[in-house]
């Protein structure tokens, strides 16, 4: 059995196929589904690369395939290459499959191409960007998150560098070779129980040299430009390049390349030098110039991989720097001035983001062009964004207008603002939030699929130094020139709006017919308000929006802040506002009697008794989530579909109405639309007015009874967050190990289930209601954290407003001594930074007069616990210091500033920071790096790649793993034709890939796929984010399957090291990763891992829970292999006792736990019986121990990370209970009937034979009818099912899809042999379990086969669901409400 797992961890003919690694970073890899028919390989030469084959697309254009290969190792950095075949060049518009001859093992040819001036800058500029590639340090100086994962696989570069798993066969083949060098012992820090948390193992302190050791210096000359008679004759540029041995020489570009020229420091002479080639690649000639740069060029090729030179669409930030202040930051290639070429013109963002929008989509090759060209485009504007946020805030750019109070700048291309703030909005909280929501509004309407025609401008938000700017694109101008003055306002642009006035146009009602699908897709309902003249005017949006046709030809639509309905809770008595003269008197009358009654229609009772709500906000722009629009509508239509089943049922039943042609039904359905608020009467439609609730909005005296109905729905949906979302999330919470870990992941959490962040509050409250507090303390701790860093935040922001650039790192380092050392002097800081600023030459540095120094420790708290009670309505606000609150939730100071640095853009020089000195200050101002700018800006789609992930996980929930497997490959190839595979849902699709890939027994693929997993969450996401842990303990079970013990415990250490950061060690995920390396370690320090994950896991589950259960037999394990079998035999009765409390004694789990008690007591009794026998040399005699072989410890390990899971079905038990009352029942009424056959018989009155056989058919209790051969055959099926659900496995083997909620089951008989070291340690237990093994059904075998995973046969971590988990519904594992038909990965 271990060669068969072995056998399917190397899986090297599937890696070699199958392998999607490839795909992210070069296209050229097959298209996995339509590999076997839309690609095949060809032999590129030519260009000086040597010879090698690549992987064409048959649907590909010329130039497609061109991109491609100049992205390629062998070929990068070339440039200004075209293709030829058979002696002809290739046109780059024409596509590869009209070109004739092209056929599998065709030759193409790389074809030089004369250089133009423009494409010469070009080429040094890709020269430049693979010169300055390099390793985690120079991501840190720039402010990205590295990847990391090759500083841990160092010695195993080259395991990590092959793709298609070739390595894993020397590792997999040679395991004791590996097991050899496992000396890696965990340090002190990661041990359980410690409670240091050093920074500088978080991230490498020299992985490569800082400065690559290519080139001295490399510059324009001071010869360039060329004079006017030397560029008539093709001179582009004139570079100096000083190489490592000294030399020093002129480089001339000209059409054919380059050469070295004669010209020196005091002569110029632009003659090529006798010994100079004309290379057409520049490092070509470097190399020829330079045997250092030629040896150091070709050794960092091959260690640079590829996937960490490709930059990320955006910039993911890294809270920590390099570890030195002082570093050398000379930059080699700065002065070659190819990177600061100015544009002719700023771009036209609007006029591009329009273009690719309209790009066709009837095909699948369509789609994927149009959504890679919109992501490219989001990207540079991004990035626009932020240097234009830097440049605005520093005033290198005067505003265009004259209004202080809301400048505007325009900065390339963007309209930059900080927009009005406006009392009715709430001020600068207000403000804040109108530019957000401004955001979310572009989403939503950028997201609506199928609607063609309905335009957004590209927009984005950034927060710089306390400063928050919306950045759009420039607005195409409205429709019509000043010579149309005298023509219909319609026809002038404004053709939408409460301000547009009453016309009539094709136009306009082209936009309203575009308004009222997205109004529908949108689920906003049709509604009329009163205009400042009293007009009525129809609207599909809020009031504020606007709808205008540019001059581009296009319908767009602004001002969408308010899209979305206003929140209940947050608007106390504004529905006043909201009506016309007269009807306000009839509402003030009715208001009368709500009053008396104690709530508005809509409120539960005592709703604000028990939460307090509706209350008043900061500000007035408080609005619903699309996430609980979606969830309460579900929640509306199933009260829908139970109030009419409930109506018919009263009226005769549902079969006899639906079958009758009377009115029954139709009045049933008519009476729950009315009950739930159904816009129509005759079907379930639910839609919401965004200006209900919303201030300064009047609605006609017509509309009082819709909107009486709008605001009971309202009520009823905000009332929903606090009822029904928010206790639903904190029980998921305290059901799954899956929680959240930091910030970032709880607001993940809160936002999928449609609860916005000023409910953190609320969540707190039910959290102390809930009568398992203690087991939420995690819980309680992250969002205690989150409130008090988003007051941080938000005080951080106002305190930055009045500091000046010089003084902005003293500043900030004061502000974190303040808050996180309530101890700390201000004297301490002022003088430590007087001192230095002496020595510097820099004046006086900041004195006591300044405002931000006078900030102290006390004022700063007082201002966080008001904005805490103001936001989120604390009532004991934040305790009375910080020290107090670490100490009463078991905060962690270290993650207070790893959150406030990711909220604020704070960048921290690498080193360990401690908050209990009382003389010296803990942060100073050099060790603030940099502050980068915050951008939040629209998500771009990947359509097709999304909806085949979505349809694996569908696959996967049912089991069907073989379709799950196709679609997600499918996905994967998808997300990589897009996004190259730096995308966060490309990360996900990744490891489920893996998971999928590894349980049909796809070892080799699945490390491989993992691997690149890590990658893309280190880069993408975060190199300490939480789906980065849960990456990296994924990748620890593949690499392990390989035989790669080292690196696996790496890996755990990593992922632990990383939540000991974010989070500290009391975390459910802990005892998770405690769990797996206790199997990968031996003697003592096993047993702490063991006994830390099993108090963990008593504390926050309980001794009757799965994964107490599990640690518990892992225990019991461990003591085994120390040969203490009394101990284990008590941790195993544990196991037994949860396993019977949870399942039942015939569950396979139970029967497996049963079993291994039996087994070891056996052994405890011989063991005690040979110390018996001898005697005085007991002391002496070796006691026998059970240790488990790699295939037992691959199995628990897969179990106890979520891979797989014990199968839990509620449906399953459910019907076994039913089925044991329903054969009692049969059994009583057959005996009482016999019986009575009986009687009569001693009495002379036989029964006819039929008659007494009916009597096994009549009705028995719970409304069943069984026959006795029935019954025979239930009780049939009722031991198949309890012998490991054969019945459930056998639909899913042969493609069938269970109902809802059943699971995968396989067989759990305890293999015992696994845990002997031999025959001749083998006890009597592991006889009887063969022996059990023998009598396994057919069917049962075949349960084995349903994963193919590579598990040893018949081990106790057989009792598991081949979905694992798959059912991750979301990101952290929650089993929420779909989202706008969507699940969350």
């Amino acid at each position: 059995m271990k060669d068969k797992v072995r056998k399917g961890a190397g899986g090297r003919t599937q890696a070699k196929t199958n392998d999607v690694t490839s795909v992210a970073h070069r296209k050229d890899a097959p298209a996995i589904k339509h590999e076997d028919d839309s690609s095949f390989p060809v032999k590129i030469q030519g260009a000086g690369v040597e010879p090698f084959e690549f992987q064409i697309l048959r649907f590909w254009l010329v130039q497609d395939a061109l991109s491609t290969l100049l992205s390629r190792d062998e070929v990068a950095p070339r440039s200004n290459l075209s293709l030829a075949f058979a002696g002809a060049t290739l046109d780059p518009l024409a596509g590869l499959q009209n070109v004739k001859g092209l056929k599998p093992g065709a030759v193409l040819r790389l074809v030089e191409e004369p250089f133009t001036a423009r494409s010469a800058r070009h080429h040094l500029a890709r020269v430049l960007e693979l010169l300055r590639a390099s390793g985690p340090q120079d991501a840190l100086r720039e402010g990205r998150s590295p990847s990391l994962l090759e500083t841990l696989t160092h010695a195993h570069a080259p395991e990590t560098n092959v793709p298609n798993g070739k390595s894993l066969k020397r590792s997999a083949s040679n395991p004791k070779a590996e097991t050899s060098n496992n000396d890696a012992t965990p340090p002190e820090y990661l041990l359980p129980g410690s409670s240091d948390r050093p920074l500088m193992a978080l991230l490498p302190h020299s992985s490569q040299p800082e400065v690559s050791s290519y080139l001295r210096d490399l510059s324009l000359s001071s010869w360039d430009p060329p004079p006017g008679h030397r560029k008539l004759q093709g001179d582009y540029l004139y570079i100096t390049v000083v190489t490592m041995e000294g030399q020093s020489c002129d480089v001339t570009s000209c059409p054919k390349g380059f050469f070295v020229n004669r010209s020196t420091a005091e002569v110029f002479d632009h003659r090529p030098s006798q010994s100079s080639p004309v290379c057409h690649c520049f490092t070509d000639l470097l190399c020829h110039i330079s045997p250092a740069f030629k040896q150091a060029f070709t050794k960092s090729r091959h260690q640079i991989s590829q996937v960490n030179m490709m930059p990320t669409p955006y910039q993911t930030l890294c809270w920590l720097g390099p570890p030195c202040a002082t570093r050398t930051h000379k930059n080699t290639f700065s002065r070659l001035g190819v990177d600061d070429q100015p544009a002719n013109q700023p771009p036209d963002w609007n006029e591009e983001l329009q273009a690719a929008r309209d790009r066709p989509q009837t095909s699948l090759e369509e789609r994927l062009q149009r959504e890679r060209a919109l992501l490219q485009l989001n990207s540079a504007f991004v990035r626009t964004v932020s240097q234009g946020a830097e440049t605005v805030v520093e005033g290198f750019v005067e505003p265009v207008n004259g209004n202080p109070e809301d400048p505007a700048f325009l900065f390339g291309g963007l309209f930059m603002s900080q927009g009005a703030a406006s009392a009715v909005f709430g001020g600068e909280r207000g403000r804040r939030a109108a530019q957000r929501l401004e955001l979310k509004g572009v989403q939503a309407y950028s997201d609506l699929q199928g609607l063609q025609g309905l335009h957004t401008l590209p927009t984005a938000i950034v927060d710089y130094r306390g400063v928050r700017l919306s950045a759009q694109g420039l607005a195409p101008g409205l429709e019509g020139t000043e010579q149309d003055e005298g023509t219909a306002p319609g026809s002038r642009g404004l053709l939408y709006g409460v301000n547009a006035g009453l016309q009539e146009s094709p136009h306009r009602r082209r936009l309203l017919e575009l308004l009222a699908h997205a109004s529908k897709a949108l689920s906003l309902q049709k509604h009329v308000v009163l205009a400042a003249n009293g007009h009525r005017v129809p609207l599909f949006t809020s009031v504020d929006a606007q709808g205008l046709l540019g001059a581009d030809g296009r319908f767009y639509i602004l001002d969408v802040f308010r899209t979305f309905p206003s929140d209940a809770n947050y608007c106390p008595d504004v529905s006043g506002e909201t009506l016309s003269g007269e009807e306000k008197q009839k509402e003030s009358c009715k208001g009368a009697g709500e009053k008396s009654t104690g709530a508005k229609e809509g409120w539960p009772l005592n709703y604000r008794k028990d939460f307090g709500l509706p209350k008043s906000f900061p500000h007035s722009l408080c609005r619903l989530r699309p996430e609980l629009m979606q969830a309460f509508i579900q929640h509306k239509h199933t009260q829908f579909t139970q109030l009419v089943r409930e109506k018919l049922d009263n009226n005769g039943g549902f079969e006899e109405c639906a079958t009758a042609c009377d009115s029954r039904a139709t009045e049933a359905v008519r009476a729950a639309c009315r009950e739930v608020g159904s816009l129509s009467e005759i079907i379930f439609e639910m839609r919401f007015c965004p200006n209900v609730f919303s201030p300064g909005v009047s609605f006609p005296s017509g509309e009082s009874e819709s909107l009486r109905i709008q605001e009971k729905l309202l009520r009823e949906a905000a009332a929903f967050v606090v009822s029904h979302q928010i206790p639903a999330f904190v029980q998921c919470c305290l059901q799954s190990s899956d929680t959240p870990m930091d910030g970032a992941s709880l607001k993940e959490a809160l936002h999928e289930r449609g609860i916005n962040l000023r409910y953190l509050g609320h969540v707190i409250k039910t959290i102390n209601q809930s009568k398992h507090k203690e087991q939420l303390r995690h819980l309680m701790r992250i969002v205690r954290c989150e409130i008090l860093m988003r007051s941080a935040k938000r005080v951080f922001n106002s305190f930055l407003q009045g500091v000046d650039m010089p003084c902005l790192a003293a500043a900030i380092s004061h502000f974190l001594c303040c808050l996180l050392v309530p101890h700390f002097t201000v004297t301490t800081l002022g003088e430590e930074t007087k001192k230095k600023s002496r020595r510097r030459g820099r004046g006086p540095g900041a004195s006591e007069s300044t405002p931000w120094s006078t900030l102290t420790a006390t004022e700063l708290w007082n201002q966080l616990s008001h904005d805490a009670v103001e936001t989120y309505g604390q009532s004991d606000s934040l305790g009375p210091g910080l020290n107090q609150l670490v100490e009463r939730y078991g905060l962690q100071k270290i993650s207070l500033l790893r959150e406030f640095c990711l909220k604020t853009g704070v960048q921290l020089r690498l080193r360990d920071y401690f908050f209990d000195s009382h003389s010296k200050a803990p942060i100073g101002p050099d060790d603030i790096i940099n502050l980068f700018p915050i951008v939040k800006h629209i998500q771009t789609p990947t359509s097709d790649a999304s909806k085949a992930f979505r349809a694996a996980q569908n696959y996967l929930q049912k089991g069907l793993l073989d379709q799950a497997y196709e679609q997600i490959k499918e996905a994967a190839y998808l997300f990589g034709r897009v996004c190259d595979d730096l995308h966060p849902e490309a990360c996900f699709c990744h490891s489920l890939l893996a998971k999928l890939a590894f349980l049909q027994g796809k070892a080799a693929e699945a490390r491989s796929v993992q691997l690149r997993a890590v990658i893309i969450s280190e880069r993408v996401l975060g190199f300490d984010h939480h789906n980065t842990i849960h990456q990296y303990a994924l990748l620890a079970i593949y690499v392990f399957a390989g035989g790669e013990t080292n690196l696996a415990q790496k890996c755990l250490l990593r992922a632990r090291l990383l939540l000991l950061t974010i989070h500290g060690e009391d975390h459910p995920y802990i005892a998770r990763l405690d769990s797996c390396l206790g199997l990968l370690l031996t003697g003592d320090q096993a047993g702490k891992y063991f006994k830390n994950a099993l108090r963990l896991n008593n504390s926050f589950f309980g001794p009757t829970n799965v994964h107490t259960a599990l640690t518990q037999h892992l225990v019991s394990q461990w003591l085994c292999s120390k040969g203490d079998y009394r101990g284990a035999m008590n941790h195993e009765k544990e196991a037994l006792a949860a396993f019977t409390t949870l399942f039942d004694e015939d569950h396979p789990q139970a029967r497996c736990s049963k079993e291994f008690l039996c087994t070891i007591t056996k052994q405890a009794v011989q063991v005690e019986r040979s110390l018996r026998k001898a005697g005085a040399n007991a002391t002496e005699h070796a006691v026998e121990c059970l240790s488990p072989t790699s295939e037992t410890v691959l199995e628990q390990m897969v179990l106890v990370s979520g891979i797989k899971t014990i199968a839990i079905s509620d449906r399953y038990q459910e019907y076994k209970r039913k089925h044991k009352e329903l054969k009692a029942a049969v059994t009583k009424e057959l005996m009482s009937k016999a019986a009575k056959e009986l009687f009569e018989v001693m009495n002379g009155h036989e029964e006819p034979a039929q008659e007494t056989g009916s009597g096994a058919g009549e009705e028995v209790p719970n409304g069943g009818s069984l026959t006795l051969e029935e019954t025979r055959d239930s009780q049939q099926a009722e031991e198949t099912s309890a012998n490991a659900h054969v019945g459930e496995e056998k639909t899913e083997a042969d493609g069938g899809q269970p109902e809802p909620g059943q699971s995968v089951v396989f067989d759990a008989e305890a293999k015992m042999e696994d845990f002997a070291h031999g025959d001749s340690s083998a006890p009597n237990g592991v006889e009887a379990t063969e022996e059990t093994h023998c009598d396994r059904t057919p069917d049962e075998k075949k349960s084995d086969d349903v994963t193919g995973s590579p598990k040893s046969k018949g081990t106790w971590a057989d009792v598991v669901s081949n979905m694992a988990a798959a059912a991750e519904t979301g990101s952290n594992g929650f089993e929420g409400v779909a989202v706008n038909g969507t699940d969350q990965v």
